[in-house]
């Protein structure tokens, strides 16, 4: 018996939400690249064959997230790093008919569309998903990207403040059946109405990955997943501990409210650690765009006044290895037993990307994630 989209509404609960000990995804599969910043053989290209692969890769494996990075340009040097990819949400719609159990994610940057379109498509998605569409609300941080929309780059606290609104109006057609009207500072919305709702209830799940102090009110008071980025020079399970027990306390005890916590991970995995260690320098050190890390690195921290050089150049060797994650390097035990760490220290989830992107996610499904079903991970 086939049963309806339409007979699920209500019933149906994202897998960010399921219950498994550690929960995995990918990150910025749409995007030429990927996580590596390198020149290395094998680094992900901006290919549909390659994107469908590693969201197929994924659902194989049950991966509860698989999160596109939401990018309009690119940073320059030889690689023009993540300068050609796929806009998120087609790219969503796309992989939700491809997959039947991953959860399907879509970025979506605040001034670049209007809350009623993005609340139409995302519910689009959530269809064609069965209940599998998630948001991530971001509000943008990289100037000349938001400059090509003709808007200009807000002050950054005032960036939350127009993405409360525009999130107000997107959950408020979500969940709303007669027509909703908008007043507010930066949106006006007249008589608005959206059928048909969306296949989750009350809504489809949000998500945020601000790390100032803006951002992390705007997650804890309104969305169902948040980020944690990992301290350059303190990547370590118990600082990690210490970040996902404060952004947990701060929704719970500020907005009386439960949030999931999730961070990112690079993974360089080969037959001995020091095989990894020693691919790791080299698609780093050896064939890293470096140019493109200092365009990125610069545009993202603004005025280097308040860091080191020392932690700059950290900065820039993450950024190059997996867009900044937590360092997985080691064999494919090592690898289990690092997610293992970071499974107790709280956190719900890890996004992971891997350099040779397609090549080593399937070295992953091939030999690592039955280990980590062995070791009651997944």
């Amino acid at each position: 018996m086939v049963t309806s989209v339409a007979s699920l509404e209500g019933q149906v609960r994202h897998p960010v939400l399921g219950d498994r000990a550690l929960k995995l995804g990918t990150f910025s599969t749409n995007l030429s690249g990927g996580c590596a910043i390198s020149t290395a053989d094998g680094v992900l290209t901006a290919d549909w064959p390659s994107t469908a692969e590693l969201g197929r890769l994924g659902d194989a494996m049950g991966f509860e997230a698989l999160v596109p990075v939401g990018r309009w340009r690119g940073f320059g040097g030889a690689t023009d790093f993540n300068g050609a990819g796929f806009e998120c949400y087609t790219w969503a719609a796309a992989q939700a008919a491809l997959t039947s159990r991953a959860g399907i994610f879509s970025t979506s940057h605040v001034p670049t569309i209007h809350p009623v379109l993005a609340a139409k498509q995302a519910t689009t998605i959530d269809h064609i998903s069965g209940g599998r569409f998630a948001l991530n609300v971001v509000t943008g941080w990289n100037k000349p990207e938001i400059e090509m929309f003709g808007a200009p780059l807000l002050p950054h606290d005032e960036r939350y403040a127009v993405a409360q609104e525009w999130v107000d109006i997107v959950v408020a057609l979500w969940t709303r059946d007669e027509p909703y009207s908008f007043e507010g500072k930066y949106f006006r919305v007249q008589d608005a109405l959206l059928k048909p709702r969306p296949v989750q209830s009350p809504r489809p799940v949000l998500m945020n990955a601000g790390a100032s102090t803006a951002g992390r009110h705007f997650g804890a008071r309104n969305c169902d997943v948040v980020f944690v980025n990992t301290d350059i020079g303190h990547q370590n399970p118990e600082a990690m501990a210490e970040r996902v027990k404060a952004f947990k306390a701060l929704a719970r005890e500020e907005y009386g409210r439960e949030i999931g916590v999730w961070t990112n991970a690079y993974v360089v995995q080969e037959d001995t650690e020091e095989e990894a260690r020693r691919f790791l320098d080299y698609y780093v050190n050896q064939r890293g765009d470096w140019e493109a890390a200092t365009n990125l690195v610069n545009g993202m921290v603004g005025s280097q006044a308040s860091f080191s050089a020392e932690t700059i150049n950290d900065m820039k060797f993450h950024f190059i290895a997996g867009w900044a994650g937590y360092p997985i390097v080691g064999t494919a035990e090592q690898v289990v037993d690092v997610l293992g760490a970071l499974a107790k220290t709280g956190l719900d989830g890890i996004l992971l990307s891997w350099p040779r992107y397609v090549e080593d996610m399937r070295r992953f499904q091939r030999e690592t994630h039955p280990l980590l079903e062995q070791a009651g991970l997944r």
